[in-house]
């Protein structure tokens, strides 16, 4: 059938191969069309284009879960976290932790995720716990892994920043769990308790890997800040090392993306217009920027909510202002980027 990308619904499928007004190809017949693909063909300026309807297709407004391919994918991120729990245990009953436990633990893990497309739905589906710590570690060790591969590094440094991210809060296992567990904000006595985890990790971390290498960089490094007001050193700009650096990104994003006792987890626009905020004081900005614009295509599809209190879909990310994206309010497209007096006031869903 002929029909308007207006009247596009997420699981249709195209039945012929679309092209631009200059020819240029833009989607491949049988592709089933998604927010991301539907907001290529707004790009492109295509208006009218042969589908087939898929019987499942979603109804309007509505973006499809993310399919994710079990059971490999849960196998090895359960695998993960029965790993650090051995580490854990490990590193506070004997003081050190064992490298190939860190090995098999981790590297099943990004293999699996190789397969998977949206990174950030994948960790948040995949929390299977309530131990905020063990999926923390997961998450930072996975994002550090893919921020890595972002910023062109090879294969061998992202799995050595992941497998860093992975352990880089061993020293949490020598922090009282009531501290962890308090769910109001900690006293300036039990913050200082909690800011020694970064020493406490080194000490367990120094029996099994020298001091200049990215496991140890990371943990030693991960609270320290571009502008020197970080923790323990107060090292600043390049005397923080890129896993440093690196974690750095992904620990504050994980941090703030996910539910804890005393916090509940904010948006996806919220967490990266606060990294971004960050990028031009405390963190790296390059490696910020890179990691924001790799994360911006997961805002396609959602429903948002402006300050004057219309709601509206994201339908295409502006890679010039990540923050201001073109918008789909019922049968009108609102370029945010055109509109200064307008903004997000938060995603819904």
């Amino acid at each position: 059938m002929r029909i308007h990308i207006m009247d596009l619904l997420p699981g249709d499928k195209l039945i012929q191969d679309v092209f631009n007004s200059y020819g240029l190809h833009v989607l491949s017949a049988d592709a089933r069309l998604g927010s991301d693909s539907i907001a290529r063909l707004l790009a492109h300026n295509i208006e009218y284009i042969e589908i087939e309807r898929s019987p499942d297709a979603a109804p309007a407004g509505v973006t499809l879960p993310t399919i994710i391919s079990y059971p490999s994918v849960q196998i090895s991120y359960d695998a993960s976290l029965a790993g650090l729990d051995i580490l854990f245990s490990q590193a506070l009953e004997e003081g050190r932790i064992e490298q190939d436990i860190v090995d098999a633990s981790f590297e099943p893990l990004a293999e699996s995720f190789h397969k998977e497309k949206n990174l950030v739905s994948l960790l948040l589906s995949l929390e299977n716990s309530d131990d905020y710590t063990f999926n923390h570690s997961v998450q930072v060790g996975m994002l550090a892994y893919y921020l890595a591969r972002w910023l062109g590094y090879p294969e061998s440094f992202a799995l050595d920043a992941g497998k860093a991210g992975f352990v880089h809060d061993i020293g949490m296992s020598r922090i009282d769990p009531a501290i962890l567990r308090k769910p109001s904000k900690l006293t300036d006595e039990e913050y200082s308790a909690v800011k020694k985890h970064v020493e406490y990790g080194a000490d367990i971390l120094r029996k099994t890997y020298p001091d200049d290498s990215p496991i140890m960089l990371g943990a030693m490094q991960h609270h320290e800040r571009m502008d020197g007001s970080g923790y323990p050193l107060g090292l600043k700009g390049e005397e923080i090392s890129v896993i440093g650096r690196i974690l750095a990104v992904t620990d504050i994003y994980s941090a703030m993306i996910t539910s804890r006792v005393y916090q509940k987890e904010r948006d996806l626009l919220f967490v990266l217009k606060e990294l971004n905020r960050l990028s031009f004081s405390s963190l790296d900005p390059t490696i910020t920027q890179v990691f924001i614009r790799n994360l911006v295509p997961n805002l396609l599809g959602k429903t948002v909510e402006l300050f004057d209190g219309r709601r509206g879909t994201i339908v295409l990310t502006n890679y010039t202002d990540f923050f201001r994206p073109l918008i789909r309010i019922d049968n009108e497209f609102v370029d945010l980027s055109k509109h200064p007096e307008l903004s997000i006031l938060k995603v819904l869903a």
